[in-house]
């Protein structure tokens, strides 16, 4: 683990961290990371040593040009981890962006724990896409899991019960249930039609979900912009396609049968009260005064 200029103190820090690879349909996971690095700008405080964990013939470095005496940059493939406060916040965040190791994962969980303990980290929320029957033209589904049934009643998810193969999404959030430190995973669901990255609707969707989550304001920045341009673009392919046109109907009606579960007028007040607190407004009587 290479630091820069030693570890800050942070103010009971919540981890956000995503992985290339696997994990991450579409992009969607790791450009959460990457839209909250510029957004709080973060400040990189470590790095891993990529030599342990990477096969670079699988995850090559890139050349790039720089001002160094060669003229050029080696990028190597590694995770990064940077630190940032949010405008408003009571609590430090810190950000793992990196790509799904290629060998060692539990040697590369001890050492991303270390630096969380380093860091004295309360939460890891982490975070992943996968693909999926689901339409594009409607919301994403988000899907979220706990370490433990207490953290799952608080955040209304459900206790982690898959079985099946894994990525390193999964092995580091059980390396985090047996180091004692809180954890939760949330998935966005990617139509797998259009697999393609970048998908800025899921990523979309990940970030409301950490609205809730951490009880911030999030930056959407474009993205809102960009999630209906990718949308518009995806209806012009349909469009030209009978068959795929006729799938994504039969999808929409799956979805439109489906029972949708009925919000009591106290959750619908919790979370109007929460919604109105991230962006600084309260509520009266006649409703909110922002």
């Amino acid at each position: 683990m290479t630091e820069f200029d030693g570890l800050p103190v942070l103010r009971s820090p919540v981890v956000i961290a995503a992985f290339e690879g696997w994990n991450d349909a579409g992009d969607a996971a790791t450009a959460v990371v990457e839209h909250l690095e510029l957004e709080w700008q973060a400040k990189p405080v470590a790095e891993i040593d990529p030599d342990d964990y990477y096969d670079f013939q699988v995850n090559r470095p890139m050349v790039t040009m720089s001002e160094e005496p060669s003229g050029r940059r080696i990028e190597w493939p590694t995770t990064r981890v940077s630190t940032c406060t949010p405008p408003g916040a009571d609590r430090d965040v810190v950000l793992v962006r990196g790509i799904e190791p290629n060998m060692r994962w539990r040697g590369f969980c001890e050492e991303i724990l270390e630096l969380f303990h380093a860091l004295d980290v309360e939460q890891v929320v982490l975070l992943g896409a996968l693909l999926a029957d689901t339409p594009h033209s409607r919301q994403f589904p988000v899907t979220g899991s706990a370490s433990d049934p207490e953290l799952a009643n608080r955040y209304d998810v459900q206790q982690t019960k898959y079985e099946g193969p894994t990525g390193i999404v999964g092995v580091l959030h059980d390396a985090c249930v047996r180091a004692e430190i809180p954890s939760l995973s949330y998935w966005a669901q990617v139509p797998h039609y259009v697999a393609q990255a970048p998908n800025p609707k899921a990523t979309l969707a990940l970030l409301h979900t950490l609205e809730n989550v951490l009880d911030l304001r999030v930056p959407m920045g474009e993205l809102a912009e960009r999630a209906a341009a990718w949308e518009s673009q995806v209806n012009e392919l349909a469009a030209s396609d009978a068959d795929m046109a006729e799938y994504i109907r039969t999808l929409e009606q799956r979805d439109g049968d489906e029972e949708m579960p009925q919000a009591s007028g106290e959750d619908l007040a919790r979370e109007f009260e929460k919604y109105l607190r991230r962006r600084g407004g309260t509520a009266g009587p006649g409703g909110p005064a922002v």
